[in-house]
């Protein structure tokens, strides 16, 4: 047997997810890589279940300033696309006014070729 034939399961014994026969036991229990790994897995689920109990206070006011924050960005993103949204309709009359000056152009030119023939 070797350390990558187990080392997937070794995360599970730690847990008790995983049941293991005697020859996987004993190999875990006398390969050294299995024996770090397993102590690190250890560590990890002792930290993790910590973690589980802690309660983290926010600072006072950090709420209602990152409620402002973002209630700030919202009208300035607001404000930038509406901005964004003229800009695009000036362009666009603007280059509707050409097109329709062009057409009217060669309306003229048309009409006093025709009248000149």
């Amino acid at each position: 047997m070797r350390y990558e034939d187990v080392a997937e399961i070794l995360p599970g014994v730690v847990d008790g997810t995983v049941d293991i026969d005697e020859n996987t036991r004993a190999f875990i229990e006398s390969d050294l890589r299995c024996q770090a790994e397993l102590a690190r897995y250890k560590r990890l689920l002792r930290s993790l279940e910590q973690l589980r109990d802690q309660r983290f206070e926010p600072a006072p006011g950090l709420l209602a300033a990152t409620l402002a924050a973002l209630s700030e960005e919202g009208e300035r993103r607001a404000i930038r696309s509406l901005f964004t949204g003229k800009r695009l309709a000036i362009a666009g009359a603007a280059i509707g006014g050409v097109a329709v000056a062009g057409a009217a152009a060669t309306a003229v030119i048309l009409a006093r070729r025709l009248r000149a023939a």
